[in-house]
């Protein structure tokens, strides 16, 4: 009994809930009813003045600066460290011997690879010869020449692998780190030799949206300033735009700068590019919330001032500006258009403007 009377309890309640959330709704539309029906029957709407204004593209972006080139650079060959002759901080160009490897297998390899080579030479000499006379045939002469070229490509091999014993940098710039000290051993599989990054041009990344990198173009030319250096100018030049937008909706680019003299710039640090474009002409613009629909819409609703009713006018829309559409075609400087209730309106509709 007691367990009819508690669901009875419940139901009771839910059906409370119910009727109270179904009141609140029904006060929340007659509230909006209102709002549409304010001005005797008319729909309230909001209203903006078609403007000419001039269009100021310029823009800053921050991000921060990475080196033009940077090369983890890893051993090739096995052996044993027996000279470093550069330290953390120096500068080195392409080339340079950083540091040298026991070459003392890898000589042993080429001395091999030198005597088989000349054996292959002699050999293929005898079936030359033996082939004038008859000896041998043109199968064997092939498959002696055959060995000499083989023979030949390994002490290439073994040639090329004594002249990487001396560890050169593949590229100018700064040793930023050294993992190896000597005695240590590197192999085959890669060991991390020197981290070389060069800094005489850095790269700035930023992000910019859609709007802005419409007015992008590769080479632009691009003022750089740091926080860090307030009084030095830097240059930069638009060297990447990506063709796809990431998660976030905006376009990274690129921009490589000069660094001055004294190098003052360090990758890592932050700065920022500030765009600057020549200036605009005049241009019509609208509020973004005027477009019935969308802005791909191309259609907004104009006030009819001698009879207070709406009416739907075709346009083409060109940028999108922040809270702002420019208009090519369709509106005049000084009409005004409909920015809100769009969806209660048709051709003819008497509005109410609502202040």
């Amino acid at each position: 009994m007691k367990r009819v009377i508690i669901i009875i309890v419940v139901i009771v309640v839910a059906l409370g809930g119910i009727a109270y959330v179904l009141s609140n709704n029904k006060k929340k539309n007659e509230a909006k009813t209102a709002f549409i029906a304010q001005g005797g029957g008319a729909v309230a709407v909001r209203i903006a003045t078609v403007e000419k204004k001039v269009v100021d593209l310029d823009f800053v972006a921050n991000g921060n600066f990475v080196p033009k080139q940077e090369l983890n650079f890893l051993s090739e060959n096995a052996g044993r460290v027996s000279k470093i002759y550069v330290d953390e901080g120096d500068h080195v160009t392409k080339g340079q011997v950083l540091a040298r490897v026991d070459a003392e297998i890898i000589n042993t390899d080429k001395e091999t690879a030198a005597a088989n080579y000349q054996n292959a030479l002699r050999d293929e000499a005898r079936y030359q010869s033996s082939y004038e006379t008859g000896g041998v045939t043109q199968q064997q002469l092939d498959q002696a020449k055959l060995a000499t070229q083989n023979a030949k490509l390994r002490l290439q091999a073994s040639q090329r692998k004594v002249s990487d014993a001396n560890i050169k940098a593949p590229i100018t710039g700064i040793i930023n780190k050294r993992y190896i000290e000597v005695g240590a051993f590197v192999n085959t599989q890669g060991t991390q030799l020197f981290e070389i990054v060069d800094v005489s041009k850095l790269k700035l990344r930023v992000n910019v949206n859609e709007s802005q990198v419409a007015n992008l173009k590769i080479g632009d030319k691009i003022d750089i300033k740091s926080s860090v250096f307030p009084t030095d100018k830097f240059n930069g030049k638009v060297t990447f735009i990506a063709a796809k937008a990431d998660e976030t909706l905006n376009f990274p680019i690129e921009i490589e700068v000069d660094n001055n003299a004294k190098t003052s710039l360090k990758a890592g640090m932050y700065g920022t590019a500030v765009f600057n474009f020549p200036k605009q002409a005049p241009g019509i613009l609208v509020p973004r919330t005027a477009f019935v629909g969308s802005v791909s819409s191309n259609q907004v609703f104009v006030l009819d001032k001698a009879n207070n009713t709406s009416k739907i006018r075709q346009v083409i829309a060109g940028r999108i500006l922040g809270d702002s559409v420019e208009i090519l075609d369709g509106l005049n400087e000084g009409e005004t258009v409909i920015t809100s209730g769009q969806i209660n309106l048709a051709e003819g509709t008497p509005v109410s403007i609502v202040k």
